[in-house]
């Protein structure tokens, strides 16, 4: 019997979480409500979670606080944000903080549960990607274990930036298509995927400014280029 993949559901509506709750159940997924962060912490200090699914608003402490401690321990597992905000700054700090989706309430079960199977997907198909190293001028970049090794200086990439700098790397010296990173990455070309998108991009830019041969140019109203002397997988 396959073993259910098991959600922690931070959610302090009581009758909201009882009712996703359920609805998760019932799509076969093992799921576990807590009502705010610090209960949302302390199950996943006891548990073993495949995906978090966080509201933003809690009490005692909310849910961005809550995903950087999660982080903390887990760099890799993914988290996808329930809130009322729909204030640009509040979805980009989501997504600086390594959220995988966002949702806006109010929204229908059926959506959470493909956006949840869409992440997990996502999850698994990083996890079965062979071994690959690309040498990006003096940088060797380790995919797999998402490693920018610069001589004797390690840098640990997030899942995003590496799946990003993986792309860019296969597209060295060419335009990689915006829309295309977009849905490879995030799975969706919406608008706050485009400005997560952006930060991350940033990110990788000071990764690799130590060797200004190096560049990530924006090419306008098409996507990006990562130029570098040498590029090799």
């Amino acid at each position: 019997m396959e073993e259910k993949q098991r959600v922690l559901l931070c959610e302090d509506d009581e009758n909201l979480g009882m009712l996703l709750r359920e609805y998760l159940q019932a799509k076969g997924y093992s799921a576990e409500l807590c009502p705010d962060g610090d209960a949302g912490y302390k199950a996943f200090l006891k548990g073993n979670f495949d995906i978090c699914v966080l509201d933003v608003m809690m009490p005692v402490k909310d849910g961005f606080t809550l995903a950087q401690e999660i982080r903390a321990m887990n760099a890799d597992i993914p988290i996808i944000f329930l809130t009322a905000k729909t204030l640009n700054e509040d979805v980009l700090e989501g997504f600086k903080i390594g959220a995988d989706d966002y949702i806006t309430k109010p929204f229908s079960m059926e959506v959470l549960v493909v956006r949840i199977e869409n992440v997990l997907r996502r999850v698994s198909g990083r996890k079965n990607k062979e071994n690959a190293l690309y040498k990006i001028g003096r940088f060797m970049f380790d995919t797999k274990k998402q490693l920018l090794v610069d001589g004797e200086e390690q840098t640990k990439l997030t899942t995003k930036e590496s799946e990003l700098l993986a792309l860019l790397c296969a597209h060295a010296n060419e335009i990689l298509q915006r829309d295309y990173a977009l849905k490879t990455v995030w799975t969706d070309d919406n608008y706050f995927n485009a400005r997560s998108m952006d930060v991350y991009i940033t990110r990788l830019r000071k990764h690799l400014k130590a060797d200004d041969s190096i560049e990530i140019i924006n090419i306008h109203g098409k996507g990006y280029k990562l130029i570098a002397p040498e590029v090799e997988a």
